[in-house]
């Protein structure tokens, strides 16, 4: 005796994609995970919008979705939309400088075809730093148009705004982005990674005077390190303070227990340092280079922002 249903009984009626809810959320969850990350600054927060977005897809009325893609991120839209109120006010009181949580990658394996679309959606350390001047509105705007290339009247019925008061709200944020107050980059990657690798021979040696060949003039540095690891509560200015504090925490932090290494961060060339032993990401420092000179660097401290980070493999 078997469980199948005998031949004349009447299958019940199911919605076209009921079988595979769970395959079509997946099928898009790297990029739902991309845009929840780039909306928050946060993999943390992001991982809890999608396990959100989860639940209201498996309790949608699929029948009635013509493009899950665009429903799921009008869904992880609103979810992040909402924790976007309340993160400010939790950084407005954060310890120190707030930084985002870093995107690390430290692999030396060619990359796949979805590593090369996220890193073609990567936002750098520095614009998500910029993007928390935004509001919720313009920084949702911003993000889905610029970054993810959606159309503005996918944006207005995900923000419940027109498609012309979207195209306003993302128009106002690329203007603020411009006009943050911050010095673009504008390196090209070699040029990047050439002023990267300076700057970490430089600091390796303890060389100040190498340091400050790297470093631009009016350089600032920015250092989250959450009240739980020391680090500069205010952003330090100028290349003989930033060369000065960088040969101090290396002379500080880099025992023989400790390595560096060249990593991509949020895209970008970037470092790592990690311990020996097991491999544990202990900081990430992404920079902004113009005219081969590092004009902004970010280091982040904070273990509760690392976590997420794979433990680094011999080389």
């Amino acid at each position: 005796m078997t469980d199948d249903p005998a031949p004349d009984a009447p299958e019940t009626p199911q919605p076209p994609d009921a079988p595979h809810a769970s395959d079509a959320f997946e099928a898009h969850r790297r990029y739902l995970g991309s845009v929840a990350y780039r909306l928050l600054g946060s993999f943390t927060d992001a991982e809890d919008v999608l396990q959100d977005a989860w639940l209201r897809w498996q309790a949608a009325d699929r029948s009635a979705v013509g493009d899950p893609r665009a429903f799921l991120t009008t869904v992880v839209t609103r979810l992040c939309y909402d924790q976007l109120g309340s993160a400010r006010a939790r950084r407005e009181a954060y310890y120190g400088e707030w930084l985002p949580e870093p995107a690390v990658s430290c692999t030396d394996t060619p990359d796949s075809p979805a590593d090369l679309a996220e890193r073609g959606e990567s936002v750098s350390l520095a614009l998500l730093t910029v993007l928390e001047q935004l509001s919720p509105a313009e920084r949702a705007a911003f993000v889905l148009h610029d970054v993810f290339a959606v159309d503005f009247e996918e944006i207005g019925a995900s923000l419940d705004r027109s498609p012309d008061a979207a195209r306003q709200l993302a128009s106002r944020a690329r203007r603020r982005v411009r006009d943050g107050g911050r010095r673009p980059g504008g390196a090209d990657p070699a040029e990047h990674r050439q002023a990267v690798r300076a700057f970490a021979a430089a600091s390796t040696r303890g060389d100040i005077l190498a340091l400050m060949e790297v470093l631009d003039p009016d350089v600032v540095w920015h250092a989250d390190g959450g009240g739980i690891v020391r680090a500069a509560v205010r952003p330090v200015r100028g290349a003989d303070r930033v060369a000065r504090l960088v040969t101090g925490l290396v002379a500080k932090w880099f025992t023989p227990d400790v390595a560096t290494r060249h990593a991509v961060v949020n895209g970008e060339p970037g470092l790592v340092w990690y311990d020996r032993t097991t491999g544990t990401i202990g900081g990430v420092l992404a920079f902004t280079v113009a005219d081969g000179r590092v004009t902004e660097a970010f280091v982040v401290v904070n273990p509760e922002k690392l976590g997420h980070i794979s433990p680094v493999t011999a080389p």
